[in-house]
């Protein structure tokens, strides 16, 4: 069995797959002083719960934007797994799709990973939404050329930048309002409205610029934790694929077997 890591600012997610299907996923915070024994303890847990064995997993690979945790995981897949990893974008793992961008050695590897798993599932132009730390716009050509995108601050990210530089201002949960007006009455749903109507609007107007310049019907396919979040509230997503990272880690280890 593959163990698929994805490795983000936020959270590290692992997720257990036996022929091409996703048995199981568990998720934790990203800190890169977590140790591989941390790790192992913790992972090992979860698989007997899910009535797995550390000794099913015959192959790892990471895909990381945190260079400081990378090591770590390396030595949990070594030492707990006794595998050598493959690692998205290393030789071991090379990306299988062009980047024609002016730095592509700064792409973020969840990006080109989703990239890969996109261009695999759904045809013609796409523009792949990621919701994460930060939210991601990312365009792929029909044929298979990541061409760029956009990099917004997440919501989260815009919600605490609000009440940290705000002192009167209160936490508040990221949900939709539950209203249907957009005058608010009360402190608190002028900042639901705001936050989460306001990140509508970015997202839709991004996109509507995005497909006038592509000049081609583009599929748009949202990803990340939150995309369930805006999910039913707009109607710029044609496709949610919450798995998409896991979906390209699998692709690209299925294709590195094959070379």
């Amino acid at each position: 069995m593959l163990l698929a890591v994805d490795a983000g600012n936020t959270n590290v997610v692992f997720a257990l797959v036996k022929d091409g299907e996703i048995c199981a996923r568990w998720r934790i915070a990203t800190d890169p002083r977590r140790t591989a024994d941390e790790y192992a303890v913790w992972l090992n847990q979860l698989l007997s719960m899910e009535g797995y064995a550390m000794q099913d997993v015959g192959d790892v690979i990471i895909a990381t934007v945190v260079p400081r945790a990378l090591h770590n995981l390396e030595v949990l897949a070594s030492k707990y797994f006794k595998v050598k990893p493959l690692i998205a974008g290393d030789p071991s793992a090379p990306w299988t799709i062009t980047l024609d961008v002016e730095e592509p050695s700064s792409v973020g590897a969840d990006r080109v990973v989703n990239a890969i798993a996109a261009h695999h599932s759904y045809p013609g132009d796409l523009i792949i939404i990621d919701f994460g730390t930060a939210t991601t716009f990312d365009i792929v050509d029909f044929n298979g050329v990541y061409k760029g995108g956009i990099i917004a601050p997440g919501i989260n990210l815009s919600l605490d930048a609000l009440v940290m530089a705000a002192a009167k201002l209160p936490r508040i949960a990221i949900e939709a309002p539950s209203s249907g007006s957009v005058i608010g009455r009360n402190t608190e749903e002028q900042m639901h409205i705001g936050v989460f109507w306001g990140y509508v609007a970015m997202m839709e107007g991004l996109v509507s610029r995005l497909k006038a310049e592509i000049g081609r019907p583009a599929c748009v396919v949202a990803t990340g934790g939150l995309a369930v979040l805006f999910d039913g509230h707009t109607k710029i997503f044609d496709a949610v694929a919450l798995d998409l990272t896991i979906q390209g880690l699998t692709l690209m280890h299925e294709r590195s077997l094959k070379k």
